[in-house]
């Protein structure tokens, strides 16, 4: 891909270069996005794949996701070591554009879906940590996968470096284009994280939490006007009402504050 066909509008001080020197990210709330769309999302992936680059992982942060890595070193940490973050926010590329900022919504459930739809092989070997056997098995039927390898952790995997060092192994173990993380924050990056130390492992490890949920038909996505209205934490909410109140209602408005705080503090 050529770097060049990303358009950028963002003074110079608040553009910052990866490791490799070359894609373009923005600072936004403490955390460096790739100010990059769904259109150059996947082709970003499959070049870094193609190239075949080592292993990275990479990282969509919402607004809960911002909010807790305001409050926990350790979420921040796991972050910055992403091979690439994008954002998986409407809300968020709302308040960028406040700060005149372009930052577009990467949802995490339209990528997994693209890929299950138009990338993968039948034949290819794909990694799935998380979930469970049934959704796996669904997942596996709908796409005419034939090669994927399932690992179910335990739950409270945080709190089990044993446990998440397991998972990385098992990753290293079965060599893959794509490695699908699907055991929530933070425990996916903390796989991801750990995976890092194998040398010689390549593809990429997606951390996408409850994805394979929506294309494996479990839950729903937002209705696409809803989606446009940035209005799909509230479609999720109504959804969910018991597993999501607190997220949504108690702690997600903080992401206002830390949003006016680091407003203050560039100026």
């Amino acid at each position: 891909m050529n770097n060049s066909t990303i358009e950028t509008e963002y003074p110079e001080d608040t553009l910052l270069l990866d490791r490799r020197g070359e894609n373009r990210v923005v600072e936004f709330m403490g955390i460096n996005f790739a100010p990059i769309d769904d259109s150059v999302l996947l082709n970003r992936i499959l070049e870094h794949i193609k190239n075949q680059e080592n292993f990275g992982y990479f990282v969509n942060p919402n607004v809960d996701v911002v909010v807790k890595t305001h409050a926990n070193p350790l979420w921040q940490k796991l972050i910055n070591e992403a091979w690439l973050c994008v954002s998986d926010s409407r809300i968020l590329e709302l308040l960028a554009k406040f700060s005149g900022i372009t930052l577009p919504a990467c949802p995490g459930s339209s990528l997994v879906e693209n890929i299950f739809e138009n990338v993968l092989e039948p034949d290819e070997v794909v990694n799935i940590v998380g979930g469970d056997s049934e959704l796996v098995e669904i997942v596996k039927q709908k796409y005419g996968l034939k090669n994927v390898n399932f690992y179910e952790p335990p739950m409270g995997l945080k709190d089990k470096p044993d446990e998440i060092e397991k998972c990385a192994k098992f990753l290293f173990e079965n060599p893959a284009r794509f490695h699908f993380l699907c055991v929530g924050n933070p425990q996916q990056m903390m796989v991801a994280n750990a995976a890092l130390k194998y040398k010689g492992m390549k593809g990429v490890a997606l951390c996408v939490g409850a994805s394979l949920d929506f294309i494996g038909g479990r839950t729903k996505r937002a209705p696409e006007l809803l989606q446009r209205l940035r209005l799909e934490w509230l479609f999720r909410l109504l959804s969910e009402p018991k597993r999501l109140w607190r997220r949504y209602l108690v702690e997600g408005p903080a992401i206002f504050k830390i949003w006016l705080d680091w407003r203050a503090s560039r100026k």
